[in-house]
């Protein structure tokens, strides 16, 4: 079951007290960006003869982080490995990495509502 599916539920059984929903974690999501392990490497290096001889540029290139900016500046990241790099697709990568980050953002904010509700 997905977070939407399991908002639907909720909502269809009636249950109506403050939450946070998939609408509050995407509205709380700034931005986004995507790379590889290669790419944090060949940055690292710059591009220079050292980024040239990086061991393991394969394995690295099937390794896609997702860092997600929410709106107090936060960030949370996501990443998703492959296995078999015959079966890498970059934009099924970035989205199990989103997926997984994502997943990190229910906690903080299930805990920012819990402290907003305790103080009431």
């Amino acid at each position: 079951m997905n977070d939407k599916a399991i908002e639907h539920e909720i909502q269809a059984k009636g249950l109506t007290a403050p939450r946070i929903t998939p609408s509050d974690i995407e509205a709380n999501i700034a931005s986004e960006h995507y790379f590889t392990a290669l790419d944090g490497v060949d940055g690292h290096y710059r591009g220079g003869p050292e980024a040239q001889g990086v061991k393991n540029a394969q394995a690295l290139g099937l390794l896609t982080f997702c860092v997600l900016v929410l709106r107090n500046g936060f960030t949370v990241t996501g990443e998703s490995a492959c296995a078999s790099p015959e079966n890498f697709d970059a934009e099924i990568g970035r989205k199990i990495a989103r997926q997984n980050a994502v997943q990190k953002i229910w906690p903080l904010m299930g805990y920012a509502l819990r402290s907003t509700l305790h103080q009431c």
